[in-house]
């Protein structure tokens, strides 16, 4: 895994998420209170973007079907079996980084 360049800071406002397509799949974005938090950006229900969901706590619901997933975490809250994976971010100047796989 390696830090890569996803988004800026002036992108991924507090209380907001993006959705920053990577290779095959996607990560979402999330600032929760000024604390960066990455993770799986594709809901396995129904594929949608996770990054264009709405952020609720630390909550990111789903855009498609509101399946809700923990942003800290990966945790659905839905079926606690389902976790997404969750990257370790890093802010460089205005950049944000996240060690994807």
């Amino acid at each position: 895994m390696a830090f890569v360049k996803l988004a800026a800071l002036k992108d991924v406002l507090e209380g907001s998420a993006v959705h920053i397509p990577v290779g095959e799949g996607a990560v979402a974005i999330c600032n929760v209170g000024g604390s960066l938090h990455a993770m799986d950006g594709i809901c396995p229900h129904s594929w949608g973007p996770l990054g264009h969901g709405a952020l609720h706590g630390t909550t990111l619901v789903c855009p498609f079907h509101s399946w809700g997933f923990d942003c800290t975490t990966g945790q659905s809250d839905v079926d606690h079996h389902l976790k997404l994976a969750t990257y370790p971010v890093r802010v460089e100047g205005d950049d944000i980084l996240v060690d994807v796989p």
